[in-house]
């Protein structure tokens, strides 16, 4: 994973229109380095009709964000930090929290 971000991860914005706002990740494309926020940085898409399945008009869809713009929210801690690895003494590899030294998971 780029920058260990997940699916569902709570996470902070911090540049763009929806700076300091959190929410939830819901995918990300990799290759292209961007991250999708439930219901942050909207905007507004003109969609033609589809005969038998839509209705043209606007709708809102997220963008996608760079994931340079984005910090983890540490669910102990409740702060935006970044992420580290550890490594269990059962041999499992774990996201860590830099703030709080916790795992993430």
């Amino acid at each position: 994973m780029a920058f260990g971000i997940r699916r569902n991860d709570q996470v902070l914005i911090t540049a763009g229109k929806d700076r300091g706002k959190r929410g939830r990740v819901i995918r990300f494309e990799k290759k292209k380095n961007r991250v999708y926020v439930e219901g942050l940085n909207l905007v507004t898409r003109h969609l033609g009709h589809q005969r038998g399945v839509r209705q043209s008009g606007l709708t809102t869809q997220e963008a996608p964000l760079d994931m340079s713009n984005i910090r983890i929210v540490c669910p102990t801690c409740d702060k935006p930090s970044r992420i580290g690895t550890r490594i269990l003494e059962d041999g499992s590899k774990v996201r860590i929290c830099k703030a709080c030294d916790e795992v993430l998971e």
